[in-house]
């Protein structure tokens, strides 16, 4: 009953009109996932940690950081982390790096090469990282994560149709021209290469990019949902205004 009346609490200081909602739920090959439309021009930010210093990682300090009249359409988790909640790669926020670009292969899904970023500025992109380092483009905002999912319409090659990996993800994919991202996380545990094959075949995008995994959350106050879990490292999201 008190989790009942902390989620409710907490979606309700965080909602937007309806008519700001982007966020769906659909099916694909017998598993539901979470899709949530993002417009080049939108009010997308990058949050970690307060004014003060201190991490905001939770629905309800997320709700602290809207000014009078915002409301957030949704949020989920924006890359991986340290144990300390520090981004593992590069992390980009209001035009300052707060943290450099990773380019070496290593342990886990991170390290799992090709990785990649994703760019928000005037329009979007998911740029492998080696070629993001040479390139240096502009970007408002910017999240290091890994494995890329797609990359220029292709899986990543380390993938397997029938591995028994499973878990709930989160991830992004960029359309063509640039102007749309659309966040996915699943709401059934699956695989690489499923996750992967939602971005190229159901929605389309020639370059996605992994966020995370098993701690995996979304906030989307316009389904009513605010995902528990343990406090989040770096977290995406839309804002609107009343």
């Amino acid at each position: 009953m008190m989790k009942t009346i902390w989620i409710n609490a907490v979606l309700l200081a965080l909602a937007a009109p309806a008519c700001a909602q982007t966020c769906r739920a659909i099916v694909f090959e017998d598993t539901p996932f979470t899709v949530c439309d993002v417009q080049a021009g939108a009010d997308l930010r990058l949050w970690l940690n307060d004014a003060e210093g201190r991490l905001i990682g939770t629905p309800e300090r997320l709700a602290n950081e809207l000014a009078e009249g915002e409301a957030l359409v949704f949020a989920m988790n924006a890359g991986m982390y340290h144990p300390d909640r520090r981004p593992v790669g590069l992390y980009v926020q209001d035009e300052t790096e707060i943290a450099p670009i990773v380019t070496a292969a290593g342990p886990g899904n991170f390290g799992m090469l090709p990785n990649g970023v994703f760019c928000a500025d005037q329009g979007f992109a998911v740029i492998e990282s080696r070629r993001f380092a040479q390139e240096a483009p502009p970007c408002r905002i910017a999240t290091q994560s890994g494995p890329m999912l797609v990359i220029e319409g292709a899986l990543h090659p380390r993938f397997l149709p029938d591995s028994d990996s499973l878990n709930i993800r989160n991830g992004v994919g960029v359309s063509a021209d640039g102007q749309t991202a659309w966040f996915a996380i699943s709401d059934a545990p699956v695989t690489f290469h499923r996750f992967a094959r939602l971005f190229r075949d159901e929605l389309g995008t020639p370059d996605a990019l992994y966020l995370d995994g098993s701690v995996s959350r979304l906030i989307a106050p316009g389904l009513g949902r605010a995902d528990l879990g343990v406090p989040m490292g770096p977290i995406i999201g839309v804002v609107t205004r009343d």
